[in-house]
């Protein structure tokens, strides 16, 4: 019995020694939120970088794009893992074309695993002038910035 709890504290702590490793390579995309950039701007150096498939994973009817983060990209935004990056900018070719009318004005964001309450509360403490809009209770919420 005992020699089980110390291969269970043996193994949390090695997992608690990669956890900061794995927190300190976090790419943050804070200050690419501060609603000063366009879509093009923002996707395209999510896309130079390769923490964004190149390749759509969802094209809403309105043209929005939506991105999965490439596997070991670590992408946080405001403390949050982000599990999408999305956007859309007219007569841009890096955006693929719904079936639908294009969102208007263009906009850019992401989404992230947390409860719109805390989500707000760090986009709020961090300056920024994103809408923060819930997606699913609890679990993910949308953090986007109108382009310019």
């Amino acid at each position: 019995m005992k020699l089980s709890v110390l291969r269970m504290l043996t193994s949390l702590a090695l997992l608690g020694v990669g956890f900061p490793s794995a927190v300190c390579n976090a790419y943050a995309l804070d200050t690419q939120l501060d609603c000063q950039s366009s879509p093009h701007d923002f996707i395209a150096a999510l896309l130079n970088e390769q923490s964004i498939d190149p390749k759509p994973m969802r094209i809403e009817a309105n043209s929005v794009n939506a991105f999965r983060p490439t596997r070991g990209s670590n992408l946080t935004a405001f403390g949050f893992h982000v599990y999408a990056v999305f956007g859309y900018e007219p007569d841009d070719p890096m955006f693929k074309q719904g079936s639908g009318q294009p969102v208007n004005p263009s906009r850019y964001g992401v989404v992230v695993t947390g409860s719109v309450e805390s989500v707000e509360a760090s986009v709020r403490r961090a300056g920024s002038t994103a809408v923060v809009h819930e997606v699913i209770p609890l679990l993910l919420t949308a953090v986007f910035c109108n382009g310019h």
